[in-house]
C-alpha cells in the first residue's frame, strides 16, 4: 500500500488523498491539532478524537526531549504509549523553538547550542540528535531538523541558512538510513523547504528537497510574519516544484481562510496552535465568521455557542454562559473554546475536501472565505 493516494484532483491544485500510516490512514487536505508536550493544551485525548474528531496530532522534538526527557520516553514505549494516542502522530524536530531562543543560542555548522528556557541547562542539537530523539519519540512522521530565519532578513543571510539547512538534510538522512526504528512500525521522513519569501531561493531550495526522493515533503519559514499574500505566492511557487505524487506539509499555518487558501494552492497537510491560543483568550472561529467571546453583546445571548458547531460544546452551552466563564476567568472557559474551534478546523477541511471530490472547492471556497473573516 502506498503511503500516499491522490483520490481526486480539481480543477486547480487542489486535491483528496489519503496517507496510509502504522496507526492509521488520514483523509487529506488534512489540520492537525498542535500537542506540544504531549498534550493538545486544556483537551482530553478522548475529545480529541471522539468530538474534535482528529485523525493526525503534532508533537514537538524540542519539548519532548526536555520534559520528561526521553529515558522516560523510551521506557513507555514511545509518545503513542505514553499519551495513550493511537493515532498518528508527526513530529517536528526542534528546529524552529531552539531558532526562536535567539537570545541563548549559538550556532555552527555542527548545530545549536542553546540554554534550556526551564532550568537554562546546556544541551546541542545536531540533524542527527534530532533524528534520535524523533525514533526515540517514534512519530509515524517526523521532520528534517532545519534553520528558520526571522521575518523579514536579508537574502545572503538567507541564502547562507537554506544552505546549511540543505547540508543538515543530507546529515539527517545518512543518520536514518544507519539507525532504523525503534518500535516496530514504520516512521516517515519530510524534508523541509526552506527560503524565506525570495522567490529564486524557494525554488532552489524546492528543487533540492524534491531531489531528496523523501516520501514526502513539508514547506517552512513562512507564516513567520510575512503578509498573506506573500504566504499565498511562495506556496504557490514552491507547490508547482514538489513533486505532485507526495503530500506536501505546509507548516504553521494558520487562520481558516489561510487553511482554505493554502489547499487551493495543492497543500495537503497544516498545523498551528492558532485554534488553540485564540480560543484561550475567547475568541472563536466558526463558519459566520469570528467571535470575540469576551464582548459584552454575548451578555445576554442564550443561543447554542455555535449552532452549526459540530462538537458537543456547541449545543450544550449558551453564548452568555461561556462569555460569563470568560469574564470570570474561569478555566472552562478556555476547555470549551479549544474544543469548539479545533472541532470547527476539522470540520472545515472535511467540507473542503468533500467539495474537492464534488468538483466545486474553488468556487465554494471563493464565496466561503470573505464570510469566515468577518468579525461578528
Amino acid at each position: 500500500m502506498n503511503f500516499f493516494n491522490i483520490e481526486k484532483t480539481s480543477e486547480g491544485k487542489a486535491r483528496a488523498g489519503v496517507l496510509n500510516t502504522d496507526h492509521g490512514t488520514v483523509q487529506t487536505p488534512i489540520f492537525m491539532p498542535v500537542g506540544t508536550v504531549a498534550s493538545v493544551k486544556t483537551v482530553h485525548q478522548r475529545e480529541i478524537k471522539d468530538d474534535i474528531k482528529a485523525q493526525i496530532i503534532l508533537g514537538n522534538t524540542y519539548h519532548l526531549y526536555l520534559r520528561p526527557g526521553m529515558e522516560v520516553m523510551e521506557a513507555a514505549g514511545g509518545l503513542h504509549k505514553f499519551m495513550n494516542w493511537d493515532l498518528p502522530i508527526l513530529t517536528d524536530s526542534g528546529g524552529f523553538q531552539v531558532f526562536s531562543l535567539s537570545g541563548t543560542r549559538k550556532m555552527s555548522e555542527e548545530g545549536v547550542k542553546f540554554k534550556s528556557h526551564i532550568d537554562g541547562s546546556v544541551h546541542l542539537f545536531t540533524p542527527e540528535k534530532s533524528m534520535e530523539i524523533q525514533r526515540q519519540i517514534g512519530a509515524d512522521i517526523f521532520m528534517a531538523f532545519d534553520e528558520c530565519v526571522a521575518y523579514p532578513a536579508h537574502y545572503n543571510q538567507v541564502k547562507k541558512s537554506m544552505d546549511m539547512t540543505h547540508r543538515w538534510l543530507k546529515r539527517c538522512m545518512d543518520w536514518n538510513e544507519q539507525n532504523p526504528e525503534l518500535y516496530g512500525y514504520k516512521q516517515r521522513f519530510f524534508p523541509i523547504v526552506q527560503g524565506s519569501t525570495y522567490s529564486d531561493l524557494r525554488k532552489i531550495s524546492a528543487e533540492v528537497i524534491a531531489e531528496a526522493g523523501a516520501e514526502g515533503n513539508a514547506i517552512g519559514g513562512l507564516s513567520v510574519g510575512e503578509p498573506e499574500d506573500e504566504l499565498y505566492r511562495i506556496t504557490d511557487e514552491v507547490t508547482d516544484i514538489l513533486p505532485k505524487e507526495k503530500p506536501r506539509y505546509l507548516m504553521g499555518v494558520g487562520t481558516p481562510w489561510n487553511i482554505l487558501e493554502s489547499i487551493g494552492l495543492g497543500i495537503d497537510m497544516m498545523d498551528c496552535v492558532m485554534p488553540t491560543r485564540n480560543a484561550r483568550n475567547g475568541m472563536l472561529f466558526t463558519w459566520q465568521g469570528v467571535i470575540n467571546m469576551k464582548n459584552e453583546k454575548w451578555k445576554k445571548d442564550f443561543s447554542p455557542l455555535d449552532e452549526f458547531g459540530t462538537s458537543f460544546v456547541d449545543q450544550e452551552y449558551s453564548k452568555a454562559y461561556v462569555r460569563h466563564l470568560f469574564v470570570s476567568k474561569e478555566y472552562l472557559a478556555k476547555q470549551i473554546a479549544s474544543i469548539h474551534n479545533l472541532a470547527f478546523y476539522l470540520d472545515l477541511v472535511k467540507v473542503a475536501r468533500e467539495h474537492i471530490l464534488a468538483g466545486d472547492f474553488y468556487q465554494w471556497k471563493d464565496s466561503i472565505v470573505p464570510v469566515l473573516r468577518q468579525r461578528l
